[in-house]
């Protein structure tokens, strides 16, 4: 049986260290690269097109639901599938990656097995949620039969879901993550008027009015973790 081909992106290297073994264990699996950043985990994504990719939502650089962005609109085909990891269940994380296209949502706290199922679920085409979360998105959303239009339906956004750009994503999370205007400003090569720009637009749409406010609200969205997470599959 042919091998199915993993990208590990995760900016804790005991984690990626942790699913590596369980991976390779089972047989099944070929870890063919690691990305301890959103970024890279996008180059890597071009460069070696996995059949898989398993990815944690608050990275480095660029988050999670960003680099699944990209991934899944600007890589060359085939284009990998992705299966998101979290420490979070909320029902607000698990919509906005439906919403993006991404193909599994699993949280750490799941067991080896459940993690190969997922990845071997996705790899075949189809969608596959933790088990908690997909009774969850059955009950609030009253489906009709079929995946499909499940986690369709799941990932429309909210009504009064605030909506940031792609950029101004990128910038919150840097900012969040300590960085000066100077700094965001050469990570993504552009000007530190640019950075105040949409520092300012996101500011706007959010409702905050300082840095802590923006930290908070990137916290909340996933986009940093407010401790380190070292989490290992059971």
């Amino acid at each position: 049986m042919k091998k199915i081909t993993v990208l590990l992106a995760d900016d804790h290297l005991v984690v990626r260290d942790g699913l590596r073994t369980l991976l390779e264990i089972s047989g099944n699996f070929e870890v063919v690269g690691e990305a301890d950043n959103g970024l890279q985990a996008v180059e890597m994504a071009e460069e070696l097109h996995p059949a898989v990719i398993v990815m944690d939502i608050a990275m480095p650089k660029l988050n999670g639901m960003e680099a699944a962005r990209r991934i899944l609109q600007q890589t060359t085909p085939p284009v990998p599938k992705i299966l998101m990891l979290s420490a979070h269940a909320d029902d607000i994380y698990v919509e906005q990656m439906a919403a993006l296209g991404v193909q599994g949502y699993l949280v750490k706290q799941s067991s080896a097995d459940v993690l190969a199922k997922a990845i071997k679920e996705i790899n075949s085409g189809k969608l596959f949620f933790s088990p908690s979360i997909d009774k969850r998105m059955r009950n609030n959303f009253h489906n009709e039969p079929g995946e499909t239009s499940r986690y369709t339906r799941a990932g429309h956004k909210r009504k009064n879901e605030t909506k940031l750009t792609s950029r101004e994503s990128e910038v919150v999370q840097l900012i969040a993550e300590g960085r000066a205007n100077k700094e965001v400003a050469a990570d993504l090569c552009i000007s530190v008027k640019t950075v105040e720009k949409h520092r300012q637009s996101a500011m706007k749409k959010l409702n905050l009015h300082d840095t802590s406010g923006l930290t908070r609200y990137a916290i909340s969205a996933g986009l940093i973790e407010s401790s380190v997470q070292c989490t290992i599959f059971n």
